[in-house]
């Protein structure tokens, strides 16, 4: 293959993934920041509760979904947890926090972050349609990057003479933080 075929299918396939690149670039570094803030949503009101939970009962996803009812809350449960006497209740639009000693807590409302919250979507979605759509931006991503190292035919800058270097260097970043991380 010629080198200018190799510049055109790089310079193609770049075009083609800019939208994709973006969105995984951008929705990467939202996910990487998570434990701090929750990027996919936004806390339109909080309301303080207090409720009386019966010492001896088990709390089932289906009292925890009653439990939502009773609280006024008209949304499907995604989970449920008890820990460190704290019920915790996640539902689509509402989290639900109750100290099980007090019976004091929380309801949390919230609404899903315009353009945010869809390209997050991007690393959780599991279809099939996605799954082949990815892996082929994936052996895109790896052209791209091939292409990209031996676009250059000849001079002080080629792969050969200062590329490779670049390259070694990229990689011990990654590999460092995965031995010692």
């Amino acid at each position: 293959m010629n080198h200018l075929k190799i510049r055109n299918l790089h310079r193609d396939l770049g075009y083609f993934y800019i939208g994709l690149i973006i969105s995984f670039a951008f929705s990467g570094i939202l996910m990487n920041h998570r434990e701090h803030w929750h990027p996919e949503k936004y806390t339109v009101q909080t309301k303080a509760i207090t409720v009386s939970i019966p010492k001896d009962i088990e709390i089932t996803e289906k009292y925890a979904e009653e439990l939502g009812k009773q609280l006024g809350i008209d949304d499907k449960i995604r989970r449920h947890k008890v820990k460190d006497d704290e019920l915790k209740i996640s539902f689509e639009k509402n989290d639900v926090e109750i100290d099980l000693k007090t019976g004091k807590g929380e309801i949390v409302t919230f609404t899903k972050t315009p353009i945010i919250s869809q390209t997050m979507k991007l690393h959780k979605n599991t279809s099939n349609w996605w799954i082949y759509y990815s892996d082929i931006f994936g052996i895109s991503l790896i052209t791209i990057a091939i292409t990209g190292a031996i676009m250059i035919p000849a001079g002080k800058f080629t792969f050969k003479k200062r590329g490779w270097k670049l390259a070694l260097a990229g990689l011990i970043v990654p590999l460092l933080i995965l031995l010692f991380v």
